[in-house]
């Protein structure tokens, strides 16, 4: 008997994954791996604003070296690694990352296991469409445990597997550009991330260098030991002086890098950020409210605390049309965040929980009350109304972009401010705020404001002297029927008609503008804000709330103390006077004026902003629908992705089904369809031996694969291929339905797992059959021109032979008639 072929050897020895591991060299490498994504872990602080991201990202990464490790051990192959990646993943991800959504935070439930599979791809985008700072109740947790698990799995297996640990360093490498492409623009410690990873990574490579010439250097100091000990001190010199240099290098260009210029990051160009302006300011509705819904609920808030008040919106802009909030950016009474667990986290002040039921009140200015922490929906549409739902925690502002309407209902947990009084803000200063410029108010206002506080030695007697200037001085009116005229509104025009007239005659509206704009003339920060209070507390902390308790009030922050509230409108009893008394004018006689001279034209204000776009018009729905396409989108190229290989090799063994089928010879029709059966036997287990005839092949896959028939369409085959005539197109149609239904016979005795293999199975394309089939095409036509040559096999004596190959039988004598 022969020895086997190399080629033959080489299939039935099949390349296995186990390499020798060394628990010196393995530790090495775990904790060089550890450190590296360690390195890229750190990177998340900012946008979590804290540790809580930890236990699933350290936990992330533990699992991945554990799994890397055990596929290590066992030898197991890239699937096999997966897998059980894919298990740890979902078996883990729930407790380390959506504690919230498991049985008693470590049980996964259905829901957990909905969540990871849905956030491992969803998750992304979300990060990047949220602004930073996330909860990780809110889910946002699994960027990091996956980020960390996938790149640990990645690295570790290939330092433990690989000689060369350079390409372990590529998935690290690609974990640390992640978290910093996925972070925020404010890094957390650039320079020592980079210095960590840079002096981990050379001397990693310096150890497993070492590990090479270990052989060597046994041998050396065999010979001479002396000798042996100076290499070894060298080694330890040399690799010293590289580090230092990797730190002080890695330390310079992370200097000058942060020095530059401020990190760019993905966030900032995946979506833009929510704009608030596209709503109408909320003092522009005041008037309305009070109209339409003077004594209909609005909404109830249960447990506000006595003296508390409930805010809808907080205006510190002015273009001499409206009072809106500014657009100055991070930081400004415009910078919605979307809402999440730990909002307001520096706020001072006495907790508390607030029930808010929404009756009458409809709008996108969501009412709450003090320095808000956490929003809780109820009800069917709850987590619409809390992904729409976004919260300024400079101005303690919420705004939802669904709207609430009758029947909504949610929970807030919020810090009430101290309230404070004269005499402990007396000394204070007013605090540094940065202000947004504003158009100017009326000039009658400056010298109305210089006056008013002339004789104010300190801040708060400065404020103070505003407020009595306005209370004091003005009279209330809605405008309302049976009460003096009073136009809505808080353009320049109508402040100036309020301080022109011969009464102040306004309400909060006009009142709360007027001294903001005259504090502004003066210094003082100072804001407008729109709310709903009481006019006699509830001790029972219930509030319902209705358009004649809607207020406006002023602000002004003190350095200490922060944003105080004023109130700067007459008693809503203090009416305007029916009858003013003037002095009796003697009338003139009239005489004929000269016709005034032309004016020039009038600069008008800006129109009033009230045409702003609903959100429920068409360029809602479009916006929606963009969403949705976008994200339907990304999950459909993400699936695409993952099962390209699989529809590669599908289409790979379907072209060349095509082509043998479609061959220009009737008898290499035949031949391909006997090389499209060994195929299908090849992927399902069958080992056709190199050189084999139609016949040797046909006892090895009825063998193999219990299918005797195989062994009688070899002799059609032969039959056909090698017969005096060329096979008819019925013939070739015939012999493939026998193949068809030979592989439909091996699909259905074969169960659902082996039957997915065998169409994903690559051993038929990348085997000996399309070679051999090459090489039988060739000898085939060859016989054939033999045979149909003038005078050739007339005697009889004229026999092809042919080496026998795999998808060829021995060649039959033929004759020509």
């Amino acid at each position: 008997m022969t020895a086997p072929a190399p080629a033959e050897k080489a299939r039935k020895t099949p390349k296995t994954w186990r390499v020798p591991l060394k628990p010196r060299r393995v530790a090495v490498d775990l904790v060089a791996v550890a450190l590296l994504i360690g390195a890229g872990i750190a990177g998340w602080w900012p946008s979590f604003a804290g540790p809580a991201y930890l236990p699933g990202a350290i936990g992330g990464l533990v699992l991945g070296l554990g799994v890397a490790l055990l596929c290590a051990w066992r030898g197991w192959g890239i699937l096999p690694t997966a897998g059980l990646a894919l298990v740890a993943y979902f078996l883990c991800g729930g407790a380390l990352a959506l504690p919230q959504t498991t049985l008693f935070g470590v049980v996964p439930t259905g829901s957990t296991v909905g969540a990871l599979a849905s956030g491992a791809i969803t998750s992304w985008k979300a990060m990047l469409t949220t602004v930073a700072p996330v909860a990780v109740g809110d889910g946002y947790g699994l960027v990091p445990f996956l980020s960390a698990l996938a790149a640990s799995v990645l690295s570790a297996g290939l330092a433990l597997r690989l000689r060369r640990v350079a390409w372990a360093l590529i998935p690290a490498s690609a974990h640390l550009m992640l978290v910093i492409a996925m972070g925020v623009p404010d890094p957390a410690a650039p320079i020592a991330q980079g210095v960590v990873f840079a002096l981990v990574a050379v001397g990693w490579l310096a150890l497993r260098g070492t590990g090479s010439s270990a052989d060597a250097a046994v041998s050396v100091s065999q010979a001479d030991p002396s000798r042996a000990s100076h290499m070894r001190r060298r080694r330890i010199v040399a690799g010293a002086a590289v580090l230092v240099v990797a730190g002080l290098a890695g330390t310079g260009a992370a200097t000058a890098t942060t020095l530059a210029e401020p990190r760019h990051v993905f966030r900032d160009v995946v979506l833009p950020p929510f704009d608030v302006h596209q709503y109408a300011s909320p003092l522009q509705s005041y008037r309305g409210y009070v109209k339409d819904h003077r004594q209909d609920t609005l909404f109830t808030v249960k447990g506000l605390p006595s003296g508390a008040r409930v805010r809808i919106g907080t205006m510190d802009a002015y273009n001499g049309v409206v009072y809106d909030v500014s657009d100055k950016g991070v930081g400004s009474s415009g910078a919605f965040s979307p809402i999440r667990d730990n909002m307001s986290a520096d706020a001072r002040g006495a907790d508390a929980t607030l029930t808010v039921s929404i009756d009458a009140y409809k709008g996108v200015w969501l009412p709450d009350a003090g320095d808000v922490s956490r929003i809780a929906f109820a009800g069917s549409d709850a987590d619409a109304l809390r992904r729409s739902t976004y919260y300024n925690e400079s101005t303690g502002t919420a705004v939802s972009t669904r709207k609430v309407g009758k029947g909504d209902t949610y929970t807030v947990d919020t810090v009430i401010p101290k309230t404070w009084s004269d005499k402990e803000l007396d000394g204070l200063a007013f605090g540094h705020v940065d202000m947004p410029k504003q158009a100017d108010g009326p000039e009658k206002l400056t010298n109305i404001a210089s006056e008013a506080v002339a004789d104010a030695k300190t801040p708060i007697a400065q404020v103070r002297a505003l407020v009595k200037y306005f209370a004091d001085g003005g009279y209330y009116s809605h405008g309302l029927q049976g009460e003096a005229p009073s136009r809505a509104g808080h353009t320049e025009e109508r402040i100036a008609t309020l301080l022109n007239g011969e009464q102040m005659i306004g309400d909060d509206e006009q009142y709360a503008v007027a001294m903001a704009l005259a504090g502004r003339d003066l210094g003082i920060p100072v804001r407008v804000v729109m709310g709903f209070y009481p006019d006699k507390p509830d001790k029972s902390g219930s509030f319902s709330a209705n358009g004649d308790d809607l207020h406006a009030w002023v602000e002004v922050n003190f350095e200490k103390a922060g944003w105080v509230a004023f109130d700067p409108t007459p008693p809503k009893d203090k009416v305007p006077q029916d009858q003013i008394t003037k002095p009796k004018v003697v009338p003139k006689p009239q005489v004929l004026q000269p016709p005034p001279p032309p004016q020039e034209p009038v600069d008008l204000p800006p129109t009033v902003p009230d045409q702003r776009g609903s959100q429920d018009g068409p360029n809602a729905f479009l916006g929606v629908l963009g969403a949705v396409l976008a994200i339907g989108g990304s999950v459909l190229l993400v699936l695409a992705i993952l099962a390209s290989p699989f529809v590669a090799i599908g289409a790979w063994k379907a072209a060349r089904r095509r082509k043998r089928r479609a061959a220009v010879l009737t008898a290499d029709r035949i031949s391909g369809g006997w090389d499209e059966l060994t195929d299908r036997a090849v992927d399902y287990g069958a080992r056709i031996p190199a050189g084999a005839t139609r016949a040797e092949e046909a006892q090895t896959v009825a063998a193999a694969l219990t299918v005797p028939a195989v062994t009688v369409l070899a002799g059609h085959a032969d039959a056909q291929v090698f017969g005096p005539s060329e096979p008819t197109v019925e013939d070739v149609d015939a012999f493939w339905r026998e193949v068809d239904d030979i592989v439909g016979g091996l699909s259905a005795s074969a169960g659902f797992r082996k039957r997915m293999l065998a169409r994903l199975s690559l051993r038929s394309l990348l085997g000996g059959s399309r070679i051999s089939s090459g090489v039988q095409s060739l000898r085939e036509a060859a016989a054939e021109r033999i045979r149909r040559r003038p005078g050739g096999g007339s005697s009889g004596a004229d026999t092809i032979e042919s080496t026998p190959a795999r998808g060829e039988g021995p060649r039959a004598e033929s004759e020509t008639p």
